[in-house]
């Protein structure tokens, strides 16, 4: 092999593996931000507070996000476009109602038992008003709503469920789970333990679905 090719390829071996690290360092940063942003806040956060989470200095750190507000918005986006991700088996045409619901529900809580931080920073940011990022939950929220909605509106005209009003529905299945990642530390101090288990979100899934079941289910 001639020596500039040999030459090109080290290069691009080397430009690879740079991109690689770079991608692991920014999710690091993004995955320290979650916490720090849903521990303190928004204006709790500072971005000296994060760098040193990662091991970096302030100044590295902004070099890979220029400013707190990109830093945020970044995490937001990791965070819906994950929840997102999760909640489409609601549209698997293969799967009846019911299934569909359990499965929907599992998903959401799942997501809440492993991504506490994340759903709640998502969380505070919507209490807040949503002012730094309502235009990205109206462009990948709503689309996604919308096409659930003539899901249950479909199921409804074939007399799969009872008539009811999907966008509550979808409204309550969001609260309730997500409860359980963001109220969870009144949870914990009600049930007067550390942390809540694996058996506390299977009693919850249970509940919820079952809630939800009922609510949809056509009466003889």
């Amino acid at each position: 092999m001639p020596a500039t090719q040999k030459n090109n390829l080290s290069l691009t071996h080397v430009s690879s593996r740079r991109e690689i690290n770079r991608d692991n360092l920014e999710a690091d940063i993004v995955a320290q931000a979650e916490r720090v942003f849903a521990e303190c806040g928004y204006e709790g956060t500072s971005i000296a507070a994060i760098a040193e989470n990662v091991g970096l200095s302030k100044q590295n750190l902004l070099y890979y996000f220029p400013s707190k507000q990109i830093l945020y918005k970044r995490v937001l986006d990791d965070v819906l476009d994950s929840w997102l991700e999760r909640m489409t088996v609601l549209a698997d045409p293969a799967l009846q109602p019911e299934d569909a619901l359990r499965s929907y529900i599992e998903a959401k809580l799942r997501f809440s038992r492993e991504r506490p931080w994340g759903s709640r920073v998502y969380g505070m940011e919507v209490i807040s008003g949503a002012h730094m990022y309502s235009a990205e939950i109206r462009a990948k929220v709503v689309p996604v709503l919308r096409k659930d909605i003539e899901i249950f509106e479909q199921w409804m005209a074939e007399g799969k469920i009872a008539t009811i009003n999907a966008t509550h529905l979808l409204f309550a299945i969001w609260a309730m789970t997500q409860a359980y990642a963001d109220s969870a530390s009144q949870m914990v101090l009600v049930l007067n333990q550390r942390a809540l288990t694996r058996k506390d979100f299977e009693a919850a899934e249970k509940l919820i679905c079952d809630m939800v079941l009922a609510g949809i289910r056509i009466l003889p």
